[in-house]
């Protein structure tokens, strides 16, 4: 049987609100930026954002689990976990670029079921589920057919992301087939693949936090999201991952990206 994500999707909802009261206010200001160990910026738009929404998690579902980025795990091994990207693309918030979003992910058993993606300084919100289709702004969204990656909008972030030299030359391959290829979306170009805009996003050296919430969006809406051996994303899996609208595009850019060098 399905689980069904209806009684968390009033709570995924209210994540996405009180985060965005906390971070929507500091956007293009003069903030202190910190750089984390692995030399990341973080701010305090990050950290009173994630606190709110664990402390919201905690009052509603105390037996649930908690990852977040800014303050790690709580419970990581619960049956269920929600998964907390306060701001993915902090990059892009602390210099005025409105392509970060908020991540809000619940796993069940170490899948993801339940995923939100909130911009909250353009009012943008996308939510999808096990048993919910993707809305944006409350309206169902759908994937677009494309045939073949020849004809494919291909985005990742940045190519510094594919640090292996086996991972360049994958991307390499991909981004050569594709039709278009854009840059330095974070998790926003997984909303326009979900909106029918763009067809592929291919990253890698990416954590739990940063894919947990866009799989469910994606799937929503009649894609598809996957590590780059096909397998579907959970809590153990790698860094490399793979977004695609149509599954036959999603079968050939597997391909290429597996290919020998």
């Amino acid at each position: 049987m399905t689980l069904s994500v209806t009684p968390y999707v009033a709570l995924a909802h209210a994540l996405a609100d009180v985060s965005a009261t906390l971070i929507r206010p500091l956007f293009r200001t003069n903030l202190v930026v910190d750089d984390k160990p692995d030399a990341s910026p973080v701010t305090r738009a990050d950290r009173e954002a994630e606190q709110a929404m664990r402390e919201m998690i905690t009052r509603a579902f105390p037996d649930h689990g908690v990852i977040g980025e800014e303050y790690g795990p709580d419970r990581a091994d619960a049956e269920f976990v929600w998964v907390l990207d306060p701001i993915d693309g902090t990059g892009a918030f602390v210099t005025g670029m409105p392509s970060f979003g908020t991540l809000i992910g619940l796993c069940y058993q170490g899948r993801p079921v339940l995923g939100v993606i909130n911009q909250p300084v353009l009012g943008e919100r996308w939510i999808g589920g096990n048993d919910l289709p993707t809305t944006f702004n409350g309206e169902p969204t759908r994937c677009r057919p494309c045939p073949n990656v020849g004809r494919a909008a291909l985005y990742t972030t940045a190519v510094e992301l594919f640090r292996r030299p086996e991972d360049a030359d994958a991307f390499e391959r991909l981004r050569r087939a594709a039709h278009l290829r854009r840059y330095g979306c974070d998790c926003y170009a997984y909303g326009l693949v979900a909106l029918g805009h763009a067809d592929l996003v291919c990253e890698a050296g990416l954590k739990l936090h940063d894919y947990a919430a866009l799989a469910p969006v994606l799937i929503g809406a009649g894609g598809c999201m996957t590590d780059w051996e096909g397998q579907p994303l959970g809590i153990g899996s790698g860094d490399r991952v793979l977004a695609a609208g149509d599954p036959a595009t999603l079968t050939e850019a597997l391909a290429l990206l597996r290919a020998p060098a």
